[in-house]
């Protein structure tokens, strides 16, 4: 699989800036975590959801719209901030700063509402496929031990 070419990560002098949202959305499934990912159907790269922040939401909300519309997960439970992405937008005019958030979902299918021609795959967090932004890939595999304790907690019987 391939990754980003690395001249999306050098910050251009007159950038325009934008400020973007997403999610790493998890599930337990028979102990262990999940993790959704996205891909267009004709792509093999994969990627967390996310975009851009829309005036007057919240950064929360626009992490929660733009995985219902990328991902088709309307069931999230916040359960922390994993952190910021940068890098150039795809159309490598626009500084893109991206927060993301961790949600837990009992939501088994996702069906975008954005995006149909998308499709959403579940992935063991020990047996992650590349992601094809490497700020994503760093997110996630840097913050597999504050998702594990995120989610035990979360799940944890009371």
């Amino acid at each position: 699989m391939a990754t980003a070419p690395d001249w999306y990560y050098r910050k251009p002098e007159n950038a325009k800036h934008r400020t973007g949202a997403g999610g790493v959305v998890v599930r337990v499934d028979r102990g262990k975590i999940l993790v959704a990912l996205i891909r267009d159907r004709g792509d093999h790269e994969f990627v967390l959801p996310k975009g851009g922040v829309e005036v007057g939401e919240s950064l929360e909300e626009a992490a929660r719209r733009e995985i219902e519309e990328e991902a088709g997960f309307r069931e999230l439970a916040l359960l922390g901030d994993l952190g910021v992405g940068e890098r150039l937008g795809g159309k490598k005019v626009v500084w893109q700063k991206t927060h993301y958030f961790l949600f837990l979902t009992t939501e088994v299918t996702g069906k975008p509402t954005d995006r149909r021609d998308w499709e959403v795959k579940w992935f063991d967090l020990d047996r992650l496929p590349e992601l094809y932004w490497p700020e994503q890939e760093r997110l996630v595999r840097g913050g597999r031990e504050k998702i594990i304790e995120q989610v035990t907690r979360a799940t944890r019987p009371r």
